[in-house]
């Protein structure tokens, strides 16, 4: 565990997402919980601390970097078949037993995921666009832990990555701040959000709250981001009926036109209670957000399984206009203007222009 902090604690700079206080105590303000970190302290996260009256950050290292399909972030309205090159660093503000991405969000809570420390590695902001236009991606992501919690390295990132005409994008937890969103806001183009659950008690029991993570949602859209939300559908937490109508008529109040994918959960880390989630449970939620007003709602991770709730279809004449197979594109049917080719209707997102379709 030492080792490990000691290693990431030495790959840092002095942080933006903050102000200095009298007494040498720093408040971060790069995620809700917006921590007061006295001298020798750290954040709720373990990886931004107070050395000497100064916020230290992450910085200039990867602990998970790879090529992915866009759909496994999942963005469905975000070019579709695009290469991603995904990046993550150590660390997380919240603590969900269920986590996916243990590895590296949980690192330096618990010791048995120490084995993430034979992945960090050195890197600079220009190696890393530099690998994205090898791979041939066409948008660079912060992921796999919580991006918000390493905005100062993801900014330099995207600023490199911005000048080389890539989009950037965020799966984040959403218990985002007007402050981060706000420094965030001139590179960042598509924003997605887990919305865990309904339930403020569940919530605080992951180490969030309900009401920020709304917020967080309701805020990068009023930024102008392109945002997209997953709900992972677990039996005994959240597939309850009235939390999936609550999760979906909040969506569709907020605009119609928000994608929402409601994934499948396998158990995972500390959640292995639970049975995982079958393809009805996963259809029966997609039903909810289509009877809630939401016109692009998708069931993941459980390819060949959830019917239509794969495709991407115009909400206006039913027709297929980009047609998947789990992260496979077999179909892509959207004009250069964003619109469906029989009604011409507008179809809301990011969408490939005229001669770099999948």
């Amino acid at each position: 565990m030492s080792s490990l902090a000691n290693i990431v604690d030495n790959l840092t700079v002095e942080g933006e997402l903050c102000e200095a206080l009298a007494d040498g105590a720093v408040r971060c303000h790069a995620c809700g919980h917006h921590c007061l970190i006295r001298e020798g302290k750290r954040g709720i996260c373990q990886v931004r601390f107070n050395k000497g009256g100064k916020l230290h950050v992450p910085f200039g290292y990867v602990a998970a970097l790879q090529n992915d399909p866009i759909e496994k972030k999942p963005f469905s309205h975000v070019l579709p078949g695009a290469n991603a090159l995904t990046f993550g660093m150590l660390g997380c503000d919240y603590h969900c037993g269920f986590c996916q991405n243990w590895l590296t969000s949980q690192a330096l809570r618990d010791p048995a995921s120490n084995v993430a420390a034979q992945f960090v590695r050195e890197i600079t902001p220009q190696e890393i666009v530099k690998q994205a236009r090898r791979a041939k991606a066409s948008v660079v992501v912060s992921s796999y832990n919580e991006p918000l919690i390493t905005s100062e390295w993801a900014v330099a990132i995207f600023k490199e990555a911005k000048q080389a005409g890539l989009l950037c994008a965020y799966v984040s937890n959403g218990n985002n701040t007007p402050e981060v969103m706000e420094y965030l806001r001139p590179y960042l183009d598509a924003y997605k959000v887990d919305l865990k659950c309904m339930s403020e008690k569940s919530y605080r029991t992951l180490g969030g709250t309900l009401q920020n993570t709304l917020d967080g949602i309701k805020r990068a859209r009023n930024l102008g981001l392109w945002v997209e939300v997953v709900t992972l559908v677990i039996p005994g937490f959240n597939d309850s009926n009235e939390e999936l109508w609550d999760a979906a008529r909040f969506l569709a109040g907020l605009s119609p036109d928000i994608p929402w994918h409601v994934t499948a959960f396998h158990k995972d880390y500390k959640m292995i209670d639970p049975d995982n989630t079958d393809p009805q449970t996963l259809i029966r939620a997609a039903e909810i957000g289509r009877e809630a007003g939401l016109r692009y709602v998708y069931a993941g991770n459980l390819p060949g399984n959830v019917g239509e709730y794969e495709t991407t279809c115009c909400p206006h004449c039913n027709y297929q206009l980009v047609k998947r197979s789990g992260y496979v594109i077999e179909k892509y049917k959207i004009t250069s203007e964003g619109k469906c080719p029989k009604c011409g209707e507008k179809i809301a997102g990011l969408w490939h222009s005229q001669g770099t379709r999948p």
